[in-house]
């Protein structure tokens, strides 16, 4: 059975379906429309248990899922939406006891996703060059994980990725940054052959030019590029029809698989002579 601590996040949700988050701690009140509750009512009562403020409204007290929590967490960077967070770690193929690099670390949204399905013999070494960013996201992460498993699956460097990648041999690299195609050079070496590269990009520009590098970097294969699109449907009855609101464009995935070329490919322009009336393609 899962209890409530003090130190832990939750949301409260009224019958409308609005949350409001709620750091508990011993001995505090929460406030909400002239109501209040103390949080030691809550702090130790079951997950999903309902609760009445001080003026009879109810609430229900609920550990937060990790798309629910990504998206009401503080934030100092914007955070990738929860459609494309699902999909990161299948595309990437991260697995338990992978070794992931990603980079930037912004408010911790898609770390959290890393290393959860890393697990407990997997790492996230996360690259952020902005202190502010890597504190906040830093205090997200542990808000929900706990400052235990943090510190044993994540090792946070506040290093500047265009300029190095510190690690070899890595399982992945996935990135959320405005220019990955200078993370390529140091991709190359970093990775282990059958490695995966992942970055999320929010143009077409962008996205040009980081298949464009990956292509010229000749040890790159199965390179994809694709969006997600999440139109939810409100069922009520004998009403069924699309939401009226839905998450549309949100960015590009693009993925590439290291490979390891023991030759290379014949030049048959080079190598041969076209006989009379063979076409020639220049």
């Amino acid at each position: 059975m899962k209890v409530f601590a003090s130190g832990e996040r939750i949301h409260l949700v009224n019958h409308k379906g609005r949350i409001y988050p709620l750091q508990l701690n011993a001995g505090a009140t929460f406030g909400f429309s002239g109501e209040k509750i103390l949080h030691d009512e809550i702090i130790g009562r079951e997950d999903g248990t309902e609760v009445r403020f001080s003026g009879g409204t109810r609430f229900l007290a609920l550990k937060p899922t990790l798309a629910e929590y990504t998206l009401h967490m503080p934030r100092g960077a914007q955070i990738l939406y929860p459609k494309d967070l699902a999909l990161i770690p299948v595309w990437a193929d991260v697995y338990p006891g992978a070794t992931i690099i990603e980079a930037g670390i912004g408010s911790g949204a898609l770390t959290l996703f890393l290393l959860q399905a890393v697990g407990e013999k997997g790492k996230v070494i996360s690259y952020e060059i902005r202190d502010d960013f890597a504190r906040r996201a830093l205090r997200n992460i542990e808000t929900y994980l706990g400052k235990t498993l943090t510190e044993e699956r994540l090792l946070l460097r506040e290093e500047n990725i265009y300029e190095g990648i510190a690690e070899a041999s890595v399982d992945r690299i996935i990135l959320d940054l405005p220019e990955p195609y200078k993370v390529i050079p140091h991709a190359i070496s970093a990775l282990r052959s059958g490695g995966i590269f992942l970055c999320f990009l929010p143009t077409v520009p962008q996205v040009e030019r980081v298949v464009e590098a990956l292509r010229v970097a000749k040890v790159f294969e199965s390179i994809e590029t694709f969006e997600t699109l999440l139109r939810p449907w409100n069922i009520d009855g004998r009403s069924v029809r699309p939401s009226l609101r839905m998450i549309g464009h949100s960015g590009f995935i693009t993925t590439a698989r290291r490979v390891n070329r023991s030759f290379e490919k014949e030049n048959v322009s080079s190598t041969t002579t076209p006989s009379i009336g063979e076409n020639i393609s220049c």
